[in-house]
């Protein structure tokens, strides 16, 4: 099989498949490696998890449960926030301190396409200043995974790999055939993607001047933050966001049925739910440990906090949930009651912890509810055994079909 240059990796067209975020594997010299890496078909967490961290997930632990198998929860920050970054710039440091000390050849990321600003484009950096141009956030799927080959091609052995959880997945997958003497994966969390393009509407709907918008966060205080390009600084609360005007299809069913929003494969996951306002980071094993090892002082690490209680966003959010799949209108929320809701949330809502544990129930709740409808036959391979103990507290247990029998062949069931 002939290895694509990396140019020619991410032009080729991806595979037509079904439940498809086009992590790059189809574009590659083997696009059948997608039947066996691909995290919408048949997934298998717990035996990944003990391959890349040594051990699954406690199920005794309620954070792993949540969260995934990890040594140490931290808050965190750059003593030095980057200029450009989304938040302080944890996640390309440790990506320019792997090149800087040598410890990899090249990292693979994602860069903004240069006739825009928002659109991701896959990268293979070899120089640690050039990481600079990677920082911040893109919106749209982006084949991260095609220059696996290109890479092992131009002779780099030790790769970093930044990368979203549906790309780690398939990596990891593939990680014993790839040939790679180190690998090193920085994850950060992901909830919703959808195509360039839509994004672009949508950011129309929040500004008379969309094109100068350089930066959007959801933050972990309820509150969709804006830049211009002007310096000036929009916060928008979650409430008055113009969800009920994007088209039924904004989100795929593939973010509507991710069960991996933490990123659970990654050595360290980056993100900033848990982080009350901060980053998050979630060390999950040596490699993970070591990444920020080569931080030093140039990092600040708390304890996370935890507030609030999430039972009532996750039921509400999940009432939501099942009247949009079932085609019916969303309550909505009359707006005279919209500020005042709006300032209680941020004060007595689910804070730090219980945010992310809320925000990792709602793609649980999320999933069960889009495959019943949508692919129901496939949700006994694609729904991993504990995402059934995250949604039970809010009724929904598994039916008749929707578990694979998990009795051994020669092994008689249980009467």
């Amino acid at each position: 099989m002939t290895v694509p240059t990396a140019a020619e990796a991410v032009a080729r067209p991806a595979a037509v498949r079904d439940l498809c975020t086009d992590c790059g594997i189809s574009r590659s010299s083997d696009p059948g490696r997608c039947g066996r890496a691909c995290q919408f078909i048949k997934p298998d967490y717990p035996r990944l998890e003990a391959r890349v961290h040594g051990r699954a997930r406690d199920a005794l632990n309620a954070d792993e449960v949540f969260f995934g198998t990890h040594q140490q929860i931290h808050r965190a920050a750059l003593v030095d926030p980057k200029p450009g970054a989304q938040w302080t710039g944890i996640t390309t440091r440790i990506a320019e301190r792997l090149l800087e000390t040598g410890a990899v050849d090249a990292v693979l990321t994602m860069t903004a396409d240069p006739q825009d600003r928002w659109r991701p484009v896959p990268v293979l950096v070899t120089r640690a200043a050039d990481l600079a141009a990677c920082r911040g956030m893109r919106m749209g799927y982006a084949p991260l995974l095609a220059l696996l080959e290109p890479a092992r091609a131009a002779g780099h052995r030790r790769l970093a790999v930044i990368g979203i959880p549906c790309q780690v997945y398939a990596l990891r997958a593939l990680e014993a055939e790839l040939g790679f003497e180190k690998l090193y994966v920085i994850g950060t969390p992901c909830s919703d993607n959808t195509t360039t393009e839509n994004f672009h509407r949508f950011l129309a709907l929040l500004s008379a001047q969309p094109d100068s918008i350089r930066y959007l966060e959801f933050r972990a205080d309820y509150h969709v933050e804006l830049r211009f390009d002007d310096g000036r600084r929009q916060t928008i609360p979650f409430l008055q966001l113009p969800i009920s005007k994007l088209p039924r299809d904004f989100f795929p069913l593939t973010c509507r049925t991710c069960v991996d929003y933490t990123n659970v494969l990654a050595d360290i996951t980056v993100g900033y739910m848990g982080g009350e306002g901060e980053q998050w980071l979630l060390v999950r094993n040596a490699r993970g440990a070591e990444l920020l090892g080569l931080l030093g002082d140039e990092v600040r690490l708390t304890a996370p906090g935890s507030h609030g209680k999430r039972a009532g966003p996750v039921k509400g959010f999940l009432a939501n949930t099942e009247r949009a799949a079932g085609g019916l209108p969303l309550r909505r929320m009359p707006d005279w009651l919209k500020p005042i809701v709006g300032w209680l949330m941020p004060r007595i809502g689910p804070r730090g912890l219980e945010f992310a544990r809320a925000r990792v129930e709602m793609k649980a709740v999320e999933t069960v509810v889009h495959l019943r409808r949508e692919q129901p036959r496939r949700m006994k391979s694609m729904i991993p055994e504990h995402l059934w103990r995250l949604v039970e507290a809010y009724g929904l247990c598994p039916r008749k079909g929707e578990v694979a029998d998990r009795t051994r062949p020669n092994e008689p069931k249980a009467r």
